[in-house]
């Protein structure tokens, strides 16, 4: 009778006699996890790509374009040149926060700079509120700092602890509105309107809107045929469909398409550009910028984490994740490092799950990400050569993505249903995620004391609440404007 294989071999610990691979299975866990290193690699290039579009679109949305849209804009460069730069920075950071994730935290999860917190940065910071894109580097350095250390004592884990728990499931639904709204808008397929404030495009005579309406559908289309990567095929595809009705004189040249500036790896113009963002800053206005950055990027990853572990499965009975400071310092030093490269907050991404659905248990599928990422530096022109309309698709389905989580909301018991309600309108309809945030766990309280249920709510949350309500008073009442 054939011997039967015993656990350690079927966690990946075979006795092939490569001293290596016993040593990576050893270090990860393999065992404990019952995992095996083909499960992790394969579970790795899962969660590469379906989260590799990140290279493109996180430049996309930093990188501005003088008197049209708000963000990183450097002298003497084109933003094609500037956006190459941001794919070369998202890179770097993506691997020194996904190497703190394999090695420490030993987590299955990937981490680059987050989609929601890089649209604050550009389209909230640097646009609504007209602050210097080298001084918000510098507040995300500082906030990264502050959460480091806050880690560090624990204080980060009980504060997120302290989420109501409707607000903890409803924040990732209330990014994917945002996202997806940020996303049609330069898919111009809505637009502005002086009426109804937005409203739908000219779909059908604008070539950029019919163009991406049928990338969207094809890219959403391979995902629902459970194509691994399905997001980054259908932005080269539609990005592809651009250049070829050029090409055939369908439409005028540069309509779809934009121009590619000479490749460069450069990335001094925006390195260490925070450091200038210290100077000549009035201390109580800065104060102000870290207090906002601070909220959003806090609790948008407290949320993020929350929800990838929730799609996970990894989530415990209080809707926590255990050891909860390990993946809370890889962010904390991505975050601080990519302030210093050039980009904004590093968080973990929802994709990350995709890699966990196929068996990846350990670091080890994040060290798998890493080097991809790694690789992908070869492929840097590509993020010049990408129109803006075909990398923002990658919002609209990461957006609806995101929709998925709103099951999990008690919407039978009211003190869940109006401040998870609250967290999900606000978001997009204020073009704030931290707005959404603060109206949630405001709301909270003020439910459970009218239904009598006031015990409910404990000190730490009442604590949360004011603070919150300081929060609106600062970004609302003309305060952080005067101090400007």
């Amino acid at each position: 009778m054939a011997k039967k294989p015993a656990a350690d071999d079927r966690a990946g610990n075979e006795p092939t006699g490569n001293q290596s691979t016993g040593f990576i299975a050893n270090f990860f866990g393999f065992a404990e996890h019952g995992t095996s290193l083909r499960q992790e690699i394969i579970a790795g290039i899962t969660t590469f790509l379906t989260m590799s579009y990140i290279v493109v679109v996180n430049p996309a949305i930093l990188a501005g374009i003088p008197g049209k849209k708000p963000g990183i804009i450097i002298d003497g460069y084109t933003p094609g040149e500037v956006r190459q730069m941001l794919a070369v920075v998202t890179i770097l950071v993506a691997v020194v926060a996904i190497s703190i994730m394999a090695f420490y935290a030993n987590r299955p999860f990937a981490q680059a700079p987050g989609l929601g917190l890089n649209a604050f940065f550009a389209f909230t910071v640097v646009g609504a509120m007209g602050i210097s894109w080298k001084t918000a580097l510098a507040a995300v350095v500082t906030e990264g700092i502050l959460f480091l250390i806050l880690t560090a004592i624990g204080a980060r884990k009980y504060i997120i602890k302290l989420f109501p728990t409707p607000v903890k499931f409803s924040v990732g639904t209330g990014i994917g509105l945002f996202l997806a709204i940020i996303g049609l808008q330069e898919m111009q397929v809505v637009v502005d309107d002086p009426s109804t404030l937005i409203t739908l495009g000219s779909v059908a005579s604008n070539p950029i809107a019919l163009l991406s309406i049928v990338g969207l559908f094809l890219t959403l289309m391979l995902r629902a045929r459970g194509v691994t990567g399905a997001i980054v095929i259908g932005i080269l595809l539609t990005s592809a469909a651009g250049y070829g009705v050029e090409q055939f004189g369908l439409v005028q040249a540069g309509t779809l398409t934009p121009d590619v500036p000479p490749t460069t790896y450069n990335i001094t113009p925006i390195a260490g550009a925070f450091v200038e963002g210290f100077q000549n800053v009035d201390a109580f206005a800065f104060s102000l910028i870290i207090f906002t950055f601070f909220f959003v990027d806090f609790f948008d990853t407290a949320g993020t984490i929350t929800g990838v572990s929730q799609v996970a499965g990894f989530l415990d009975e209080d809707g926590d994740l255990p050891d909860m400071d390990k993946p809370l310092t890889a962010d904390a030093v991505g975050t601080t490092v990519g302030g210093m490269l050039g980009t904004s907050t590093v968080t973990t991404f929802i994709e990350s799950a995709t890699g966990v659905q196929e068996g990846g248990r350990t670091g080890m599928t994040a060290l798998v990400v890493g080097i991809l990422f790694l690789i992908s530096l070869a492929f840097v022109p590509l993020a010049a050569a990408i129109p803006l309309y075909a990398s923002h698709i990658a919002l609209v389905v990461v957006g609806l993505m995101l929709l998925r989580n709103v099951t999990s909301i008690n919407w039978g018991e009211i003190s869940h249903s109006i401040p998870a309600g609250m967290t999900i309108l606000i978001m997009p309809l204020t073009y704030s995620i931290a707005y959404g945030i603060a109206a949630g766990i405001i709301s909270y309280p003020f439910m459970k004391v009218a239904q009598g249920n006031w015990k409910d709510v404990n000190v730490g949350q009442w604590l949360l609440t004011a603070a919150f309500v300081v929060y609106f008073f600062v970004r609302t009442g003309g305060v952080l404007e005067t101090a400007v």
